[in-house]
């Protein structure tokens, strides 16, 4: 079996990404193995980092939605597009408190609130450094996704205690243009580079089915893997086309062409959680499960993420029966 640099899969997403940064044909040639091959490879680094039978389970919130001034085209809040949806106010810090003790409850560990702007103003840090400590002070890990915020907005999050920040490059270089022009490729990577100098974790990702070329999602891929520390969290979005907006009409993904890219992701940043996020509902059982063997060990749990769809906790609790699977514990913070 092909084996391409296959001693860099002992690096970790702690210690940074490895020396030799994965170039797009190597990434290219382990995407096309054999189907099993690729199976077998990703599982193979999977089980040298984590308990494969494990999956960390978050729970998201929007506590700011729709009025977005982004032209982001696979967004149902953006002001940009007719999708019928209302824009709202930011939300209250008590019923952010109160809808994480329920997200825990039902056995969440991280907590990701979400809103709908191009990036937080200055009268709102005050609440959202509230909703974190809030949050935090529940023994929740904590997630935010606000846009692009500059160093003094990341070092404020980062004192309150935030673990992670959410920002999706969401495609390749090559291909941003075509999705979203309110915002560059450089700006998406200046943000990242903001959260991590300020010590916070980065949850980066992207989305599949927007037309994009197989190409363009291998090269997303090897962007994250070569950041200076690769993200600890990596989310993989399937596009759920919203009518009004921009890819309504955008064909689906092929779901083998998924599970490739959830092993792809899998072997080229080993110790970062890969999460199954939006789309879930559109996959089958038998899909899922072959994204968990492939390395995904993250999912979002819950009837709705941000205004799109999601499969209800009894689903996935039976799923995770069939499959064997079992939610992960919270990992303790080492000492100092």
């Amino acid at each position: 079996m092909l084996d391409v640099h296959a001693s860099r899969e002992g690096g970790t997403a702690s210690s940074g990404s490895a020396a030799e940064p994965w170039t797009l044909d190597d990434a290219k040639k382990i995407y096309n193995l054999p189907f099993n091959d690729l199976l077998f490879r990703a599982q193979s680094v999977h089980r040298a980092h984590f308990d494969p039978n494990a999956v960390q389970m978050s729970r998201l919130l929007s506590i700011k939605t729709g009025g977005c001034a982004e032209d982001c085209g696979y967004c149902s809040q953006s002001a940009h597009y007719p999708t019928g949806l209302k824009a709202s106010k930011l939300m209250e810090v008590e019923r952010v408190i109160a809808e994480a003790r329920k997200a825990r409850e039902g056995g969440a560990t991280r907590y990701c609130m979400g809103a709908a702007w191009r990036s937080p103003k200055e009268r709102d840090m005050e609440t959202i450094v509230a909703m974190v400590e809030g949050v935090k002070a529940l023994g929740m890990e904590t997630c935010m996704t606000l846009g692009m915020l500059n160093p003094a907005q990341s070092a404020r999050l980062a004192d309150a205690g935030l673990d992670y920040y959410n920002h999706n490059i969401d495609t390749s270089e090559r291909f941003y243009g075509e999705v979203i022009t309110t915002r560059t490729f450089a700006d998406r990577l200046e943000t990242l580079a903001n959260v991590r100098e300020a010590g916070i974790k980065v949850c980066a990702g992207g989305i599949l089915g927007m037309r994009e070329t197989v190409d363009d999602r291998i090269s997303m891929l090897v962007t994250l893997a070569n950041l200076p520390t690769a993200p600890e969290s990596v989310p993989i979005n399937m596009l759920i086309p919203i009518p009004g907006s921009k890819l309504a009409d955008a064909p689906p993904v092929d779901p083998i062409d998924f599970v490739r890219t959830i092993a792809l992701a899998r072997i080229l940043m080993p110790q970062s959680h890969v999460r199954l996020s939006a789309g879930r509902t559109g996959m089958s059982d038998e899909i899922q499960a072959l994204c968990f063997f492939a390395g995904a060990n993250s999912i979002f749990v819950g009837e709705t993420l941000l205004t799109a769809d999601n499969p209800g906790e009894d689903h996935d609790t039976a799923l995770f029966r069939r499959l064997g699977l079992k939610p992960m514990e919270l990992q303790p913070e080492p000492a100092e």
